[in-house]
């Protein structure tokens, strides 16, 4: 069996993070999408949240699971029993940075390989980042995220802005 990992941090998800989910869903037996709680940065939806929305988003998907990790890409790829990392790659700038972790990863567990996909066309300028900015001022994000998370983000932007 072949099973596959797209971690990222999904805060919020993005119609080119669904891309590349639901392409590299055809290329293995099972890709687990592996949402990082990461300690370092502040993200805008709670790990919960980005499970959450990320299962709605991709519910239509067989062989598609949603988990949370923390730590080491490669010891969860280790605890899931997974042998490939799958990443987006959206302009030559991603890269280099991407290599490097291929390679850090595949020196740390030799047993993962990294699978690269380019981002469709239409999405190669799109970033959760981007998201929440446009977001933040009151830019229309429904062709940047699937329609279940548009009301989401517009929520959760306008109580941080209530907050300041």
């Amino acid at each position: 069996m072949i099973r596959a990992i797209y971690p990222g941090s999904f805060d919020p998800v993005t119609l080119g993070h669904l891309d590349i989910i639901k392409r590299a869903s055809k290329t293995v037996d099972e890709l687990i999408v592996g949402v990082l709680n990461n300690g370092g940065k502040t993200p805008l939806f709670t790990i919960d949240e980005r499970v959450g929305m990320l299962k709605e988003v991709t519910g239509e998907l067989s062989n598609v699971k949603v988990m949370s990790f923390s730590g080491l890409l490669v010891d969860f790829a280790r605890e899931t029993k997974a042998n490939i990392v799958v990443r987006g790659l959206r302009a030559i700038s991603d890269f280099e940075y991407e290599l490097q972790m291929a390679q850090t990863n595949h020196k740390l567990n030799p047993g993962v390989d990294t699978m690269f996909l380019a981002t469709g066309l239409e999405y190669s300028y799109l970033s959760s980042t981007t998201v929440k900015e446009v977001a933040f001022f009151e830019g229309n994000i429904q062709e940047f995220v699937p329609e279940p998370v548009v009301k989401r983000v517009q929520e959760k932007v306008q109580e941080k802005k209530n907050r300041q």
